[in-house]
């Protein structure tokens, strides 16, 4: 038995083509500017959290989302925030 050949489609509008393409990769992540990325002392003996709950719920977020390893998601929100200007 022999498959059934797939329809191919003329592309007539390049330009609006390659804009698809191009939003298609897109990739918008928006952070709350009000949302603390230190910890807030505790008031207890020994060493502080360094991150608030926001900003680990945050990066374990991506990290699921997009399937990368602790270290990887690390150096990915880094990479963010240096664009954003928060590092």
């Amino acid at each position: 038995m022999s498959r059934p050949t797939p329809p191919t489609y003329k592309t007539r509008n390049w330009p609006a083509y390659n804009e698809a393409l191009k939003r298609r990769g897109s990739l918008t992540i928006w952070f709350d500017p009000t949302m603390t990325w230190e910890a807030a002392p505790t008031g207890k003996r020994g060493r502080q959290p360094a991150y608030g709950d926001a900003a680990i719920q945050t990066c374990l977020t991506m990290k699921v989302l997009f399937g990368m390893a602790l270290r990887q998601t690390a150096g990915f929100v880094e990479s963010l925030l240096r664009l954003i200007g928060l590092d």
